[in-house]
């Protein structure tokens, strides 16, 4: 039985809109300002899929120009744990860096005949004032 409402803490953002992957390549995806917010988590959505790997990269910046690969230690879970290579899977990875920018991109490997369709939606929490 659900007791904690959590509708008015959390604040979900598009970390990657739905897209088809069809080759071995780096679909990024959009930039998340984490301000006001100490946590963010992120869930990587595999959809239908063929063929390939696909394997979450974690960025972060100060100044929303500037994105460099997040340390492991800065991860809850690492990037090889949430690769995703099952049809309809999910899978999350926890950010608990100091950037105030966070990024999600996918690299994709031995895509040959098709691929995959991948989302990703990033939940901010925590927040410094609420309700979100």
């Amino acid at each position: 039985m659900a007791s904690y409402e959590q509708k008015t803490s959390l604040k979900p953002v598009k970390a990657l809109n739905i897209t088809a992957i069809t080759s071995s390549t780096t679909t990024v995806g959009s930039s998340i300002d984490t301000k006001g917010f100490e946590s963010l988590t992120l869930f990587v959505e595999l959809g239908a899929r063929t063929d390939g790997t696909f394997l979450p990269l974690v960025q972060d910046s100060d100044d929303d120009i500037n994105f460099a690969n997040v340390d492991d230690q800065f991860l809850i879970g690492t990037e090889a744990e949430a690769q995703i290579n099952t049809a309809n899977t999910i899978k999350t990875i926890g950010y608990v860096g100091k950037k105030r920018y966070v990024k999600l991109s996918i690299v994709s490997t031995a895509v040959a005949s098709g691929g995959a369709t991948v989302s990703a939606t990033g939940i901010l929490a925590n927040a410094s004032v609420k309700p979100v």
